[in-house]
């Protein structure tokens, strides 16, 4: 029988993770968080969940067990190409990134090796040879079993379902039903343990990466592991470097160092040029929960970003009342009440909703989620053009806008 947690031991816990790896685990996982921390107190015989604690905490002893409780809380479902568009996004960028200098690419949590390894097929498709041989991919990861998986770069056919026939058939040997990497891409590629948290000035130190891919990753972080990161990783891009993050992982309001692209049908940020100023409007709030649901009939993907934006704005919220020696922040902008123009909209009225919105005071004009609104409402009303200069406008405030993109 599995020793059963108080709650109050299960948050301690769950704030360990948090402090310790960045992990966010909501209140739903309570039951499941404290079966694991349960059956491995049974299992290291030890006397409760105080004792349990005080070893993951002891750098002395907390190897093993927090190397086994990653392996276990952790998520490694990758493949190979996966969001194809991302790579044929990078393709177009690559020739101009290896000619300033010797290319540095860094898979940031990398799991089994698919998304390194991709990046070395790319690289070997588009590069001269000289370029392949004086590149430098990276994959990390704090998971040391996916790690080991990553380095015998031995793959069933799933972790292929996206790579095309003749790219498997020109990288790949098929050995006893699994599909066995060619040595020149296992040798391209170094696999390094590292808890992506853990400050290691000499790593991320700055400009050290051309490209930088952290995909589906931060959706498992907290909102201040995130904040941690996505600096880390504005300080390690060189000018002009990309940065590649998931579908449902964005940096609006979140980073000023970088610019939203959208080409090949996908959406990944550049790092701004040196001494690029940062956009007028340095201050924005999370997109209005209320809008999402009309951006799209299938709005998953807005969701799971709103979702991240909250997380966000809590951050900031947090980071607004916290005591500052210095001077006190912008007056954050004002959000407008768009309820009215939205529930018309989606009711089908769309000339009453676009008076609703024409409604509101002069200074709303200033306020990307009621241009975007607008211009929702000018698309289904048919007046195209007017749309295209309503997006423009929201781009003009607010680069990171991927709707209005």
């Amino acid at each position: 029988m599995t020793l059963l947690l108080e709650r109050e031991e299960v948050e301690r816990f769950r704030l360990f993770l948090s402090q310790r790896l960045g992990l966010q685990f909501d209140d739903g996982k309570h039951d499941d968080l404290a079966e694991y921390v349960g059956r491995r107190i049974q299992s290291r015989g030890l006397h409760g969940f105080d004792a349990y604690l005080a070893q993951l905490q002891d750098p002395a002893r907390s190897g093993p067990e927090l190397r086994a409780l990653i392996e276990e809380l952790t998520v490694g479902e990758t493949y190979f190409f996966r969001n194809p568009n991302h790579f044929r996004a990078l393709e177009s960028a690559l020739p101009a990134l290896a000619q300033r200098h010797p290319l540095r690419l860094l898979s940031a949590g990398c799991a089994s090796g698919e998304e390194p390894y991709s990046l070395a097929v790319l690289v070997r498709e588009v590069l001269s040879e000289a370029q392949v041989s004086a590149a430098r991919i990276v994959g990390i990861d704090v998971n040391p079993a996916l790690l080991e998986r990553a380095r015998a770069g031995r793959y069933s056919s799933w972790s292929l379902r996206a790579t095309p026939v003749e790219a498997q058939q020109r990288w790949f040997v098929e050995q006893d039903r699994l599909f066995v990497l060619h040595e020149a891409l296992r040798t391209g590629v170094v696999f390094e343990e590292r808890n992506l948290l853990a400050d290691d000035a000499e790593f991320w130190r700055a400009q050290a990466y051309d490209v930088i891919f952290c995909r589906n990753v931060l959706i498992y972080f907290t909102a201040e592991a995130i904040a941690t990161l996505i600096a880390r990783f504005a300080r390690a891009l060189a000018p002009g470097g990309y940065l590649f993050l998931g579908d449902a992982e964005n940096l609006r309001g979140l980073s000023h160092e970088f610019h939203l692209h959208h080409t090949h049908d996908t959406f990944y940020y550049q790092r701004r040029g040196s001494g690029e100023p940062a956009p007028v409007r340095a201050t924005l709030p999370a997109l209005q929960p209320a809008l999402a649901p009309v951006l799209d009939p299938d709005a998953s993907w807005m969701s799971a970003i709103h979702d991240a934006s909250e997380r966000i704005a809590r951050l900031s919220e947090r980071q607004r009342d916290a005591p500052r020696a210095v001077a006190a922040p912008p007056p954050q902008p004002v959000r407008w009440d768009l309820s009215a123009a939205m529930q018309l909209l989606q009711q089908e009225r769309y000339a009453e909703a676009e008076q609703a919105l024409e409604a509101l005071p002069l200074e709303a004009a200033t306020d990307p989620d009621a241009r975007l609104l607008a211009a929702i409402l000018l698309t289904n009303l048919g007046r195209l053009d007017e749309a295209e200069r309503a997006c423009a406008r929201v781009l003009e405030l607010d680069e990171m806008s991927a709707s209005a993109h």
